[in-house]
């Protein structure tokens, strides 16, 4: 059975869409707003493009049709949609203004009790909540990517969570198949903490020509048997994504271990920002199956082989 009826998602890229697509696969009714209508459209089209294979992987959604998936999603640019909203999911950037500006909008149209997800990697919980009239309503909910191929979803406890929030979130992830993990608020969460900490430091092995890009990853996949190497987990996540969570990390703790690796940084001041640029640590458009990483000139590997 559904907790919510009606689920609003802020936000149509990557994250939104993917969760627009496993929500609505699940049989809820999903209203998914975005700033700009070619936004819009161009997460239609990669819903219908990546159902397939959801389809592929997951035998047992409900829904096994994209037409009858998109016919529960609401496409929209405005906040009057979430006038009846219970249950709002934010994925919007990482940015606090910018986060602070879409929460403001967000109490002024949504009821009183809809409840808030933030879904971030690096942003306060307690912070977001503060700005609402209801802070016990607020709760992180940090989505692995690809989000309707990950169970594990990292729920975050701000400083005003009730238990009451927690209870229905718990109901909602278990209602879509996902596993929550509850932790408490604090920069990085767990995830966060620690992955941009490990990339970050393989990072520093590629700026030090300790290895190879590809000989890193190789190293992580054959030797601990991780599905995808660290670089390539950070040239799916987005360079700029990792860079921005590494730089809350370093000012929220005041810790050097979290300094950002000069090539991660140049790596983004060059537009080189993995899978969605088309080229970061790999090269996701060359025919080859080597090639070079683009900064350091070292080798690498086209991410199509592992990904």
């Amino acid at each position: 059975m559904n907790t919510f009826e009606t689920i609003g998602i802020i936000g149509a890229g990557v994250m939104g869409s993917d969760l627009a697509l496993d929500l609505a696969s699940h049989g809820y009714r999903v209203i998914l707003k975005d700033l700009h209508p070619a936004i819009l459209e161009n997460a239609k089209k990669k819903m219908r493009e990546d159902f397939k294979l959801v389809k592929l992987m997951k035998k047992e959604i409900p829904l096994k049709d994209i037409e009858q998936v998109l016919a529960h999603v609401q496409f929209t640019t405005a906040y009057d949609d979430f006038s009846a909203v219970p249950f709002v999911i934010e994925n919007i950037t990482e940015n606090w203004e910018a986060k602070k500006q879409v929460y403001l909008k967000l109490r002024q149209h949504c009821p009183e009790d809809t409840i808030y997800g933030v879904n971030t990697s690096c942003i306060s919980i307690t912070k977001v909540g503060s700005l609402m009239p209801k802070p016990e309503n607020v709760i992180g909910m940090h989505f692995m990517n690809p989000v309707p191929l990950k169970q594990m979803v990292e729920i975050i406890r701000g400083y005003y969570t009730s238990e009451q929030t927690i209870e229905k979130i718990k109901g909602f992830l278990k209602s879509v198949d996902k596993k929550p993990v509850l932790v408490n608020d604090s920069p990085g969460f767990v995830t966060n903490r620690v992955l941009m900490l490990m990339i970050n430091e393989c990072i520093w092995a590629i700026h030090d020509q300790v290895a190879t890009p590809q000989d890193l990853d190789k190293i992580f996949r054959l030797g601990f048997s991780h599905k995808m190497g660290p670089l390539a987990t950070a040239d799916l996540i987005g360079l700029d994504t990792i860079l921005h969570s590494i730089e809350v990390l370093y000012e929220s703790f005041n810790d050097p271990k979290y300094r950002p690796c000069p090539l991660l940084v140049k790596m983004v001041d060059a537009g080189l920002l993995g899978k969605k640029s088309g080229k970061g640590f790999f090269d996701y458009t060359a025919a080859s199956p080597l090639a070079q990483c683009p900064v350091s000139g070292m080798p690498g590997e086209v991410g199509q082989n592992f990904m």
